[in-house]
Formats: C-alpha cells, structure tokens, sequence
C-alpha cells in the first residue's frame, strides 16, 4: 500500500531539514493521491524539477514506491515557472516541493535512471 501524498511531503521535509537543508511546500495538493513534483534549488541559482515517473518505470518489485524523474528542460526559473504552472493547471491537485539541500537529491528521493 503507497502512503498518502500528504505523509510523504510530510517525511520528504523531515528528512530535508534532518539532513542540514531546507524544504518549503510552494503548492498543497490533494491529501490522498496528489501528484508530487519537487524542485531543487542549488547554492549557486542552478534549478531542477524532479516529476513522479510515469507508469511504465514501474516494475513490479518496487510497484508501491514513488519514483521521480528529472526534467532536464528546466534550465532557469522561468521555465520552471511556466512548467509548473502548465501542471497545476492541468492537475490542480498536484504538490509542489522546494528543497536546498547539502546532500544529493538521490538521498531524498528514488529517482527513475534510463
């Protein structure tokens, strides 16, 4: 059984700030099933958007995890912008995650590889 969107969000801050970084929710989604897309700020300005994986990167080891993928068309912050809101327009019940963190992104999160 996957855990709420909210209990996940929930943790994925926790152990944000656990780990010496800072997380903020930018946008409160649906409690229970919501989309998640967490976006990464580094020190020095660069921005990552991190979006669920799509169905297929599934397999059926791992079937109740939630795994992200990096989106690496997000290249400043107005394409971050435009893209997160061309995804809150589409699902309104999506998250929106901010993190800074000193640890890499794959500690937070289990990210889809190709």
């Amino acid at each position: 059984m996957r855990v709420t969107s909210d209990l996940f969000v929930s943790s994925l801050i926790r152990r944000a700030f656990a780990a010496g970084g800072f997380a903020a929710i930018v946008h409160r989604g649906a409690t229970e099933a919501g989309a998640i897309f967490v976006v990464e700020r580094g020190r020095y300005g660069a921005v990552s958007l991190f979006a669920p994986a799509p169905q297929t990167g599934y397999g059926d080891g791992r079937p109740a995890d939630r795994l992200f993928v990096s989106l690496p068309e997000i290249a400043d912050d107005d394409a971050l912008t435009r893209k997160l809101e061309r995804e809150l327009k589409f699902d309104p019940d999506a998250w929106v995650v901010e993190l800074e963190l000193s640890t890499p992104v794959s500690e937070m999160l289990d990210l889809l590889t190709p």
